[in-house]
């Protein structure tokens, strides 16, 4: 199979395929090869951008940072975070990030607790100065846990709400719930007003969009 010419184009098809691998097989169950059919490449301009499968991991670890960070930015400092359009765009583009995430959680690798920490650091700073019992940190890293539990669980959760908590529907519903399981000061100033707003919308819309 011949090779696509354009270089980024290809770089973005490869880790795309190689979070899917990584995903499903595990870092040591994936392979150069298996990465490279999935991305419709071969397997030698796979080795051509990332090296080897350590550097493929590199590559999808530091790209799910990027993307958690861009979300965080544009979601919260930028005020998105109730926008239909804003909640859309996760919905579509969440779900390869998590289920990345989880396989590398569940395999316990040095790249996953780096990317735990770096959530952690994110949360810590919305809860900086938030009158609480327990120090920023520590709730932060508690708070963590909690929802990348649900990502790693969510087999489980899936079964328990009846529908993929990855999918639009199921994302609503577990950020609904969320935001009434989880205390309000947690999140910033009307960010959960705005948020439940904006699923609400969203909900009513995505349903409309079904029925037609």
């Amino acid at each position: 199979m011949a090779d696509r010419t354009d270089d980024l184009t290809a770089r973005a098809r490869i880790r795309d395929a190689a979070m899917a691998e990584f995903a499903a097989r595990g870092v040591s169950g994936a392979t150069i090869r298996g990465i490279a059919q999935q991305a419709g490449v071969s397997p030698a301009l796979v080795q051509h951008h990332f090296g080897t499968k350590e550097g493929l991991r590199a590559a999808c670890d530091a790209y799910v940072l990027d993307y958690l960070r861009a979300g965080v930015k544009e979601g919260i400092d930028g005020g998105q975070i109730g926008e239909v359009e804003f909640l859309a765009a996760i919905y579509r583009s969440a779900p390869p990030v998590l289920r990345y995430l989880a396989r590398a959680l569940v395999d316990g690798s040095a790249a996953a607790a780096a990317v735990f920490d770096e959530i952690v650091a994110l949360t810590e700073q919305y809860l900086a100065g938030v009158p609480a019992q327990s120090d920023a940190h520590t709730r932060a890293v508690v708070f963590t846990a909690m929802r990348l539990g649900l990502t790693v669980l969510q087999e489980h959760v899936s079964r328990g709400l009846g529908t993929d908590m990855l999918s639009p529907e199921g994302s609503a519903r577990v950020g609904l719930a969320t935001l009434d399981v989880i205390a309000p000061q947690i999140i910033p100033d009307g960010a959960a007003d705005q948020v439940r707003t904006g699923l609400a919308r969203y909900t009513r819309e995505h349903q409309g969009e079904e029925e037609r």
